[in-house]
């Protein structure tokens, strides 16, 4: 989308309904990437204008025909520019991200928050864990933004969680996020090479989302994930350095029936051909059965 024809825009479109038809025409046309949060270029442009209005953003119908004031629609302009011209995520652009009903800042310090861990999170990774009362320690490892570690402290109302990340900068995001929801006393940031500063550590449950992208996937990202931290991405040349790691360490640091939850994205074949020997259980999310493993200590010893 050239730059004039946006100058275009602020000059000739009016209504927000105006400006929601031209963001979507001009999201289509530019072919962006919508791995981030939002499903289509309508509803991306649906978010970005009505955060950008700071208009609610569950209630569009009401506000169509409203017409935008010059200062407005130059915001508009703004924001639909930097998203189209430099391919920057809507996360990056508004500073915030949502994942299991919840609110996180991000900024380019971290991955925008995107796990299925979320949803089993959100169901206590019932049967998986029969108490969760009873549960009182769990690990996050490969934390980002902290948004795993909040979301388990929610789940888990007795628990004690360690977030870790190799990130100090990861770490410093995770920290404003872990204040915003007054959770200082309950989770801890760590700053760590997964288990390297955990010596004498054991948890009932550990969960981690960590880099698992493969150096084919890697090179072939759209330009939108780019903005994002590299060491947050990809992981080997089959995406799975880091699983690896986890694996070979994680029993260390369970307690008896503790349980590991891994996010692995589309590395379970070659997940189970490297381990034909470990009894993966592949838990179901809302994407499918093939993307978040589960073990116990047990399997692991």
């Amino acid at each position: 989308m050239a730059t004039h024809d946006f100058a275009e825009a602020t000059a000739t479109l009016h209504t927000l309904r105006d400006w929601l038809r031209f963001a979507v025409s001009a999201f289509n046309e530019a072919e962006l990437s919508f791995g981030h949060g939002s499903a289509s270029a309508y509803d991306e442009a649906v978010y970005l204008i009505l955060h950008a209005l700071h208009l609610p953003l569950d209630t569009l119908e009401p506000f169509l025909d409203a017409r935008l004031t010059e200062t407005e629609r130059q915001t508009l302009h703004d924001i639909l520019e930097q998203r189209i011209q430099k391919r920057v995520p809507a996360a990056y652009l508004t500073h915030e991200a949502w994942l299991g009903g919840f609110r996180f800042y991000v900024d380019e310090r971290v991955i925008v928050p995107r796990s299925f861990i979320a949803e089993l999170l959100s169901d206590q990774f019932v049967p998986w864990v029969a108490d969760p009362d009873g549960i009182t320690h769990v690990l996050d490892l490969c934390t980002g933004s902290g948004c795993l570690a909040i979301l388990a402290a929610h789940a888990f109302p007795n628990a004690q969680i360690d977030a870790v990340d190799i990130s100090a900068k990861a770490l410093e995001v995770a920290h404003r996020n872990v204040a915003d929801y007054g959770l200082q006393d309950r989770v801890h940031l760590i700053e760590s090479n997964l288990f390297d500063k955990l010596q004498g550590r054991q948890y009932d449950l550990i969960i981690s989302n960590p880099p698992y992208v493969d150096a084919d996937s890697v090179a072939a990202l759209p330009p939108e994930y780019l903005h994002e931290p590299e060491l947050a991405l990809g992981s080997g040349t089959d995406g799975l350095d880091a699983t690896r790691e986890i694996l070979k360490y994680a029993a260390a640091h369970l307690v008896p029936d503790g349980v590991l939850a891994v996010e692995i994205g589309h590395n379970r074949d070659t997940l189970e051909a490297a381990y034909p020997d470990l009894p993966f259980t592949w838990l179901s999310v809302a994407a499918g059965d093939d993307f978040v493993f589960l073990l116990h200590r047990e399997d692991l010893m």
